[in-house]
């Protein structure tokens, strides 16, 4: 290696950075963190009708993004044990031991109290009471839950359904009709979402214990069933905010076609279960959402 060559390596302390990055960016769910930020940037955005302030923006999003993310790292740090016994978890950062349980343990308490402090001293109290909601549903109830009931994905959904509000919350500085509708739209639509995702992985999850409806249906027909049956009430929750006069007939056209084309997706997999059924429905759930809060954001009234 010449003299450029070695100027331009990365050296073994940046490499190492890098990967402590990466573990920390997988045990605190990026993708899914950014999904919240996402919802909670819709809800902010309807509860303060389309007038962002940008301090309140930053507050809002920041402190929820701290909560979301230790809400992920210590629901892997409680089930980190379970992670080991799984195909698809085995190589997480905890049960792998690139992060130690100590480390984990502290690093998502300290996001929890940094987030909840930005967001009442940020935003306002009530904000932060359903920043506390969320962590506390999501990790003492959801999280045992899953070893001993199927109802652990409803439960579940709930605090997956809360961001939207959250935002909604910290822009109107009360709970409305709207947040309750952006609310109803998360929830139905985690449902289909994660069944699809449980089904492909019912044999990972009985190996860790955890009760999963896929877990004792191995033809897949009732796991299909109720995915349809939600698909279809979130086509009612998604041309909600079009009744209450927040979004205009594009957004309500966009609605009805989008929760048609999901509710289709399930259908064919409570027809037909297959992996592929099961992907494709996943892949509808991964299009659905992003593209009905543009929608309600682009055509909002």
């Amino acid at each position: 290696m010449n003299t450029a060559e070695a100027l331009l390596a990365p050296t073994a302390k940046t490499v190492g950075w890098r990967a402590r990055l990466q573990d920390w960016a997988e045990l605190s769910k990026a993708r899914l963190t950014l999904l919240v930020l996402l919802t909670t940037l819709v809800g902010l955005y309807c509860g303060a009708g389309g007038e962002l302030d940008l301090w309140r923006t930053l507050f809002t999003l920041s402190g929820t993004v701290l909560v979301a993310a230790a809400a992920a790292v210590l629901n892997e740090w409680m089930e980190r044990d379970l992670d080991a016994r799984m195909v698809r978890t085995a190589q997480r950062p905890l049960p792998a031991g690139r992060v130690s349980p100590d480390e984990a343990l502290l690093g998502g308490a300290l996001m929890a109290v940094a987030g909840l402090g930005i967001l009442y001293l940020g935003v306002h109290a009530p904000a932060a009471f359903l920043a506390a909601c969320t962590l506390a549903l999501y990790l003492f109830l959801y999280t045992p839950m899953k070893k001993w009931s199927v109802l652990n994905t409803l439960v579940g959904a709930v605090p997956g359904a809360i961001p939207p509000l959250l935002g909604f919350v910290a822009g109107r500085g009360r709970i409305g009709a709207e947040g309750w509708a952006l609310f109803s739209i998360l929830f139905l639509w985690q449902i289909p979402h994660f069944l699809a995702i449980a089904w492909r992985h019912r044999e990972d999850y009985r190996r860790a214990g955890f009760r999963m409806l896929p877990c004792s249906d191995d033809k897949g027909r009732i796991t299909g069933l109720v995915a349809t049956l939600y698909c279809l009430a979130l086509l009612v929750a998604a041309i909600w905010p079009f009744y209450l006069g927040a979004a205009g007939p594009w957004y309500l056209g966009g609605a009805v076609l989008l929760s048609l084309g999901f509710a289709w997706g399930a259908g064919r997999f409570a027809l037909h279960p297959t992996q592929e059924t099961a992907r494709r429905l996943f892949l509808a759930s991964v299009a659905y959402l992003p593209i009905l809060l543009v929608l309600l954001v682009a055509d909002r009234r």
